[in-house]
């Protein structure tokens, strides 16, 4: 799971972050968890029941998400076995642990083994191409394109995604254009973008985009993360409210 925003501040220790309903191992994690992975989790278009698949699934935090969102299963696939062995003790500690499978796997060869489509395809893929790599091999692959190029997921969507499915991912927002064409080639349409801004000052970094494989009308929105300084937007609480320890009943008072 790639990030591009702030790492969230985890609860109680660097190791583990605790949600309203689950909490999420992370101490061997490539990347940690942060404020556009969350949001973008608790904006994904989970309908009950869904069957969902998460490419790259990290921690694992997309899919429990996606489970207390009402997905009837969930199927995680991780390349890396540090990752793997988090999101399996993360499914397995959480409310869900009959939904939720991790799966140790490149998602290429998973691909090419499955006999199944699924009715919802997320993914906070690796984004950076050709760019200055660290000394941290887990981070380099949380981060960097070289394991799955757009090429391979969006081929991968194609095959993977049942004929109403949607196909939801988190990309640079200067990576859209590139990436919504070589889908729409693939025969995907793009059918929601919503931009993902820090501060009302601030150019939008990430963006969130729904693909389908039936036209349907495009909607776009710029969605602002912060009012001030660790103020949540009220947009931003709309999607968190649900989620984030700091909007449990009783534990959040709004700053007047």
């Amino acid at each position: 799971m790639a990030q591009y925003n702030q790492t969230l501040k985890p609860n109680k220790s660097m190791s583990t972050f605790h949600f309203q309903q689950f909490s999420v191992l992370q101490k061997n994690a490539g990347m940690k968890i942060c404020t556009d992975a969350v949001l973008f989790g608790a904006m994904a278009p989970v309908n009950q029941g869904d069957h969902v698949l998460d490419i790259g699934t990290g921690t694992g935090v997309l899919a429990l998400m996606a489970a207390q969102l009402g997905a009837v299963k969930v199927t995680a696939v991780e390349l890396t076995e540090e990752a793997f062995k988090e999101a399996d003790i993360n499914f397995n500690n959480s409310p869900w642990p009959e939904r939720l499978e991790a799966v140790h796997q490149d998602i290429q060869s998973f691909a090419l083994t499955v006999n199944r489509q699924y009715d919802l395809i997320v993914s906070n893929p690796p984004f950076f191409e050709n760019h200055l790599k660290t000394v941290n091999v887990l981070r380099n692959t949380a981060r960097h394109t070289d394991q799955l190029p757009y090429a391979d997921l969006i081929g991968i969507a194609e095959q993977l995604l049942s004929p109403q499915g949607l196909f939801y991912l988190l990309i640079p927002s200067h990576a859209v254009a590139k990436f919504s064409a070589q889908a729409l080639a693939a025969g995907f349409f793009l059918i929601n973008q919503t931009d993902f801004q820090g501060y009302a000052h601030n150019e939008a970094k990430v963006s969130a985009l729904t693909f389908s494989l039936t036209e349907e009308t495009f909607t776009a929105r710029l969605l602002t993360i912060y009012e001030s300084n660790n103020v949540y937007s009220q947009d931003s609480e709309t999607y968190l409210a649900n989620f984030l320890l700091r909007f449990a009943k009783g534990k959040f008072k709004r700053p007047t």
